[in-house]
């Protein structure tokens, strides 16, 4: 017989189903099933990937909906039609604006305005007086699209209860139809069913009761075996594919209409385009376009009529334009940056002249797929654009895309392992033990935990993990990912309002948009834009000198020879490690050097091995040859290795004669081919096309295997250039004036490799000058301060980095000293009117010491002296009486000042750097009697000597790419130290490399010309030995960065809710020698 199951859960019900699309239809492909119907909860967030999953098995999707009324009644709801789709759509929309995130509350009233051309199930309990007020209420809205779903309960008398319900359907003329009413594709999925009921409902497996699921059998079923289950309800399945024929409705005939712009009077989109684009020409070119420029700017316009393209690129001109009005540092990057239209208009900053760049890896005509322009803005300003992009184009035209939020390794190990009931302390320790979001527990990393690996419970809990990783959790928001329509959007997705105020997101995320063939506009956020803006109007307001992204001198011999050096910290794209190492080998001296800098260290050409065949060709070990002309004048200025996905791109037109539409299909199919194999089709025709070019079938074979191993980590040229020209500004502007941009970096926290501690610190060895906070003289922000004798300006550290002032209680200080400076504690208090909590956390960060003289202590001492504010009838009296005792009066206490040590961690703990001496510096003579060197002697030693050194951990960073090798970066108080740890180091000492705050390394010095590294062999935690540097049981954190912070059961984490409570410390008490248990440094983990 043929059946259809039309009550499917996916998990994207979140926390509901248990299986995803691609499973279900994959196992119903197996079974012979032909339609599955998709219902998940009050949500259409999964239907996109489930209409892939459709057309990769060829099995019917049925569209649909299972919404939960306040009134307890489920329906489960499917369109017949585009327009009663819409209807659907809507009335999510509306029922998500009326719940808010993540919730849907709907009336049957609302859906009886909503019904026309759905078909409603409704899925009933028992056969009692509800159901049968339930059915009349549905067959009188419905007529004869309401149906009555059968399905086992596996209950007593279940047979009975589906009888009843047959005859209550009849008594209302409301037909039957059965459903298994899926939630996972195959019985092995149950417990994993348990598992996210129990995450659901916050409880253990053990508590859960009948929450669960009463029975195994809620999965895909043959058709047969269905037959077999309802031998008495023959008619109701049969029905299952009355109701497939009923749904005509395919996602497929979703047309998208892109809104029409502003446009010049009287004119077309196109013609529109043409004549701003005429229009900006003297702007990028004021001594006229250049031929080559001429050609191509024709053929984009050509291709942009061809597509019906204009009104995007419209939009997209008017979002710049807006931001640049407003003095928002913008630019476009990715593959729009191959484009001379965008380029000309202001979008993006790579000259098509300079550039030799493929217009076809943006827009082209075989591909049919919407372009895709990405803006970077300011991410302190971002938000002025987003609101203007609501006000335009309006809230129900204009939404953000979403992102799903799945399941990664910590998260799936936490969430599991409460659900079944493992204690708190042992999760923590499995899921702290753990390097990156994907890894997986392994015995042997239980073992190394002191935790039995055939324990029934543990063992579950890394299966079931393992099972959930990769499953939505909920959806969150893009980053910036606009969609724009022409009508209403709701017609298209349902919208809920986002976690943000004043912003709302669609139910797809980009990958949904893109299968739809939709356009969005990315309006993206980037931290070194900001940094930039700040850096230039300090220079302004300084130094008196205009500078901006487009009008920085260009090659600045000084700018690359600091490159050279690898002395990059703080700068855009060439700061981590990798990049540090890479650039004395590269030696960048133009900026194409600069764009091949920024995508070598890449997985792409680490994959495809390119990396050191380009490097020994720059460095003349290694000869270039080209087979022929043609080759040389695409792979000539990369030295005959193909680096980007252009060159891919090139090779395949010119050695192969491909069209530019089927080199950016190679293009995209080497970009999934691990996962889909796709790639395999071009094979021949590339190779077969070399061949017949003149290139030896050897050399076609080498060049397909190279393409095909980076293909799906190649960085786009386009991309890289837009990325080079903010890194060559970045670098310029430290090399020139070191002391704008420490100040612009700071108050643009928190971004970037490094933290506040590298960042000063790095500045000073530049040379500036850094002033600490103060009361008296620092503002919010970081600012420029005069230095006697010299053009460097000192930085002021400003009242923003501080920990726990709100900017708020700064505002109040700064406007309150306008006229006269704080003259005491007390005066402070009463003429900035801040609360006195805000003045601790002043005066635990010593910022009354530089103006006021007043030590931590002696600060707290005047704080706790002061007075509560009078009443106002009392306020004359109380003028009176502290003119007469003066605040002095207050007995004078000697209180014994805290030791440089103690000082040193209160500057961590509540600025998080110190101008003091480095901590490590406390230690040094301990550890010279372990025979320890410093940093600088160890990365000063020989190739191949044996050192061993210790420092505070920076930065951890284990790319995908490098094989399990672990790079980490220590600090003391002569440097920095670059160490290497092999994956099988790593895998022994694990607990050290991810959890220590110091460590020491004994290893042997690797170097290769001015790239040196400390191979380790051993490591040791010392975290302990910093015990001897505070007072307190607290830990003192060195914070290095957003990039290693732990949470939720990871070092130094933990649920929030299980934290106790904090206590004020006595202030008072002097102790001589400063302690803690241990010391915890924030180091930055990357991938």
């Amino acid at each position: 017989m043929r059946y259809a199951e039309l009550q499917v859960t996916t998990h994207f019900s979140f926390l509901r189903g248990a299986s995803s699309a691609e499973e279900l239809f994959a196992t119903a492909h197996a079974l012979g099933i032909e339609a599955l119907g998709i219902v998940d909860r009050n949500s259409l967030a999964g239907i996109v990937r489930a209409l892939e999953a459709s057309r990769t098995t060829g099995i019917r999707l049925v569209v649909g909906c299972r919404l939960d009324l306040a009134d307890g009644m489920s329906v489960l709801v499917y369109p017949t039609d585009r327009a009663a789709y819409s209807r659907l759509t809507r009335l999510l929309t509306l029922g998500k604006g009326r719940g808010g995130k993540g919730n849907c509350i709907l009336s049957f009233e609302d859906l009886e305005l909503y019904a026309e051309g759905l078909i409603a199930v409704l899925v009933p309990d028992l056969p009692d007086e509800t159901c049968a007020v339930q059915l009349r209420k549905l067959s009188g809205a419905f007529g004869d699209r309401a149906y009555l779903a059968l399905s086992l309960r596996r209950r007593p008398n279940d047979q009975m209860r589906l009888h009843d319900l047959e005859i209550l359907a009849q008594r209302y003329r409301v037909r039957t139809v059965v459903t298994n009413d899926v939630l996972f594709h195959e019985p092995g999925r149950r417990q994993l069913q348990d598992i996210v009921t129990c995450i659901r409902n916050n409880t253990t497996i053990d508590a859960v009761g009948f929450e669960r699921e009463r029975h195994a059998d809620r999965y895909l079923k043959p058709p047969h075996e269905m037959e077999r289950l309802f031998p008495r309800h023959r008619e109701a399945l049969a029905r299952t594919m009355e109701i497939v024929s009923r749904c005509t409705f395919s996602l497929e005939e979703l047309t998208y209409q892109y809104p029409e712009e502003a446009i010049i009077p009287g004119k077309t989109p196109q013609a529109s385009l043409e004549q701003y684009v005429w229009e900006c020409i003297p702007d990028r070119y004021p001594e006229g376009l250049p031929p080559s420029v001429l050609k191509t700017l024709r053929h984009e316009l050509d291709l942009i009529r061809t597509m019906r393209y204009a009104p995007y690129f419209l939009t997209v001109f008017s979002i710049v334009r807006f931001a640049r009005s407003q003095g928002i540092l913008c630019q476009g990057r990715g593959s729009a940056a191959n484009s001379a239209v965008c380029y000309i208009l202001g979008i993006t900053s790579i000259d098509p002249e300079t550039n030799d760049l493929l217009f076809e890896r943006f827009v082209s005509q075989e591909r049919d797929e919407p372009p895709d322009i990405d803006v970077d803005f300011e991410h302190e300003r971002r938000e002025e654009v987003i609101q203007w992009i609501y006000k335009t184009y309006t809230h129900q035209k204009a939404a953000l895309c979403s992102t799903v939020t799945r399941y990664r390794a910590k998260g799936a190990i936490r969430d599991v392992g409460k659900a079944l009931g493992l204690p708190e302390d042992l999760i923590k320790a499995l899921s702290s033990g753990m390097w990156s979001w994907s890894e997986a527990v392994s015995e042997r990393n239980v073992k190394e935990l002191n935790l039995n690996p055939d324990d029934r419970r543990l063992v579950l809990t890394l299966s079931l993990a393992q099972q959930l990783m990769g499953a939505p959790r909920h959806l969150g928001q893009h980053p910036g990912g606009f969609v724009l329509t022409h009508d209403r959007l709701d017609d298209l997705v349902p919208i809920e309002p986002a976690s943000m105020a004043d912003r709302q997101i669609i139910e797809w995320d980009k990958d949904d948009v893109e299968a739809l063939k939709m356009m969005k506009v990315d309006v993206l956020a980037l931290g070194m834009l900001t940094c930039m803006s700040k850096a230039f109007d300090l220079i302004r307001e300084h130094k008196h000198e205009d500078l901006d992204l487009g009008s920085l001198p260009q090659e600045d011999a000084a700018t690359y020879a600091m490159i050279r050096k690898a002395d990059t910290l703080g700068t855009f794209q060439i700061e981590s490690r990798a990049q540090m190492a890479m650039l004395p080998r590269l030696k960048p001296r133009t900026f194409y050097d600069l764009v091949v800098q920024v995508a070598i260290v890449r997985p792409g050409p680490i994959q495809g091995d390119m990396v050191h065949p380009y490097l020994r060709r720059r460095e003349g070990k290694e000869k270039v040859e080209y087979p022929t002309p043609e080759l040389e004048s695409v792979l000539g200025k990369t030295l005959g290795v193909p680096l980007f996905q252009e060159s891919a791109m090139r090779v395949a037109m010119v050695c192969a004669g491909f069209t530019g539409g089927e080199a950016d299909q190679l293009r995209k199919s080497m970009a999934t081919f691990k996962f889909t194999g796709g790639v395999s089709r071009f094979k021949g025709k590339l190779v077969s096309g070399m061949v017949k070019n003149g290139y030896s079938p050897e050399f076609a074979e080498k060049t397909f295997s190279q393409l095909e191993g980076f293909g799906s980590y190649g960085f786009p040229e386009s991309h890289a250039a837009s990325f080079a020209l903010i890194a060559y500004a970045s670098n310029f502007v430290k090399c020139h004036h070191p002391d704008a941009f420490c100040a612009a970096l700071l108050n643009s926290q928190p971004m970037g490799f490094y933290a506040p501690a590298q960042i000063v610190g790095d500045a000073r060895t530049h040379g500036v000058e850094i002033r600490p906070v103060c009361v008296n003289r620092s503002r919010w922000d970081c600012t420029l301060e005069k230095v006697p004798g010299t053009k460097m300006r000192a930085v002021r550290l400003g009242m923003r980095m501080v920990r726990g002032l709100a900017a708020t209680d700064a505002a109040r200080i700064v406007a309150a000293r306008m006229d006269e400076p704080f003259e005491s504690v007390d005066d402070m208090w009463r003429r900035s009117g801040v609360p006195a909590a805000s003045l601790v956390e002043l005066a635990e960060a010593d910022a009354f010491l530089p103006s006021l003289k007043l030590e931590r202590r002696d600060a707290l001492w005047a704080i706790k002296a002061l007075r509560d504010e009078p009443l106002p009838l009392f306020a004359a009296a109380a003028e009176r009486e502290m003119k007469a005792i003066a605040e002095q009066q207050e007995p004078e206490v000697a209180l014994r000042q805290m030791t440089e040590g103690h000082n040193v961690v209160e500057d961590y703990g509540h600025v998080g750097l110190t101008l003091r001496e480095h901590p490590v510096a406390f230690l040094r003579k301990e550890l010279t009697k372990r025979s320890m060197v410093t940093c600088e002697e160890a990365m000063a030693g020989r190739d191949g000597r044996w050192v061993y050194t210790a420092g505070l951990v920076l930065v951890r960073q284990k790319p995908g790419s490098a094989k399990g090798v672990m790079f980490i970066t220590i600090e003391d108080e002569t440097g920095a130290a670059n160490i290497v740890v092999w994956s099988s180091l790593f895998e022994k000492r694990r607990r050290v490399v991810l959890g220590a705050s110091m460590m020491a390394i004994n290893g042997r010095i690797q170097r290769e010309g001015e790239v040196v590294h400390l191979v380790a062999q051993q490591l040791f935690d010392l975290s302990g030995d910093l015990s001897a540097l505070a007072d307190m049981d607290a830990a003192f954190k060195v914070t290095s960065g957003r990039g290693d912070e732990f949470a939720h059961g990871s070092v130094g984490g933990g649920d929030a809710r299980d934290r106790p409570k904090k206590v004020p410390q006595p202030r008072d008490i002097f102790v001589p020698d400063l302690h803690i248990d241990t010391l915890k440094v924030k180091a930055r983990n990357f991938q």
